[in-house]
C-alpha cells in the first residue's frame, strides 16, 4: 500500500517526543488486557463472572480515567489485590511493534535528533514491554509522566518536563495518539504534532479531528 507522505521541516526539529502504547507499539495488547484478560482473571479469582468484573472496571476505569493513578500499576493491584505484571506475562504475544517503527526511529538518528520516548505507561509497564520488544536502544532518553508526577494531560506537565529534560517546543515533534494529550501540548507551544490513525490494529480507525495522523511510519521516513 502506497501512503501519502507527510511533509515536516526537519531541518527545524531538534527533539522527537515518542508515546510507546498506541504510537511504537500496538495498543491492542492493553485494551484486550484491560477489557478482557484481566476480568476473566480476575473472575477466576473472585468466583464471579467476567462481565460483572467487566462492570465494575469500566466503573473504576470511567472513575480515575485521566489522571496519573489510572496509569499506575502499583495503584491497580494494590485495588485489585492481584499481581498485573503476571497476568501480562501471560499474553505477552500480543505485544506487537507498529510496521516499520524501527526504520523510523534509526531515521531519527541518523537525522541527529534526539530520540525521547514520552510515555504515561508506568515504569513497570515500560520494563516488562521491553523485555519483549527490542526498542530501549533507540532512545537517548525514556521518561515515564510518573517520574513527574503529573500525567501528560496535565496543563503543567511540560513545565514539568523542562525541568528535567532540556528542549524548545518551537523545534520539537511529538506523536501520541490520545487527542487530548496533543492539545496540552499544543497549548504549551509544541510545534510539531502527528496524531496516530489506528492505535489498536484489532479496531477501526480513530477520527484525529484537528491533527494530521500517522498511518505508516514510511509517511515520515522520505
Amino acid at each position: 500500500m502506497n501512503y501519502i507522505p507527510i511533509s515536516l521541516a526537519w531541518h527545524e526539529v531538534q527533539t522527537v517526543f515518542l508515546d510507546m502504547d498506541g504510537t511504537l507499539l500496538d495498543l491492542h495488547f492493553d485494551n484486550h488486557f484491560w477489557l478482557e484478560h484481566l476480568p476473566v482473571r480476575l473472575a477466576e479469582q473472585r468466583g464471579a463472572t467476567p462481565d460483572e468484573i467487566r462492570t465494575y472496571l469500566h466503573e473504576r476505569y470511567t472513575e480515575m480515567e485521566g489522571t496519573l493513578d489510572w496509569y499506575c500499576l502499583d495503584f491497580w493491584q494494590n485495588h485489585l489485590g492481584t499481581d498485573l505484571v503476571a497476568l501480562k506475562h501471560e499474553i505477552a504475544e500480543r505485544i506487537q511493534i507498529r510496521a516499520h517503527v524501527e526504520r523510523f526511529l534509526e531515521s531519527l538518528h541518523a537525522r541527529g535528533k534526539r530520540v525521547v520516548l514520552l510515555t504515561n505507561a508506568h515504569h513497570k509497564s515500560v520494563g516488562m514491554k521491553f523485555g519483549y520488544v527490542a526498542l530501549e536502544q533507540y532512545f537517548d532518553r525514556i521518561i515515564t509522566s510518573h517520574s513527574l508526577g503529573l500525567p501528560k494531560e496535565h496543563s503543567d506537565f511540560w513545565q514539568k518536563l523542562s525541568e528535567v529534560e532540556v528542549y524548545d517546543p518551537a523545534h520539537s515533534l511529538f506523536i501520541d495518539d490520545n487527542l487530548h494529550v496533543l492539545r496540552s501540548a499544543q497549548a504549551h507551544g509544541v510545534k510539531y504534532l502527528l496524531a496516530i490513525h489506528q492505535p489498536d490494529s484489532q479496531q477501526p480507525p480513530k477520527n484525529t479531528e484537528e491533527f494530521t495522523a500517522v498511518e505508516c511510519y514510511t509517511q515520515l521516513m522520505g
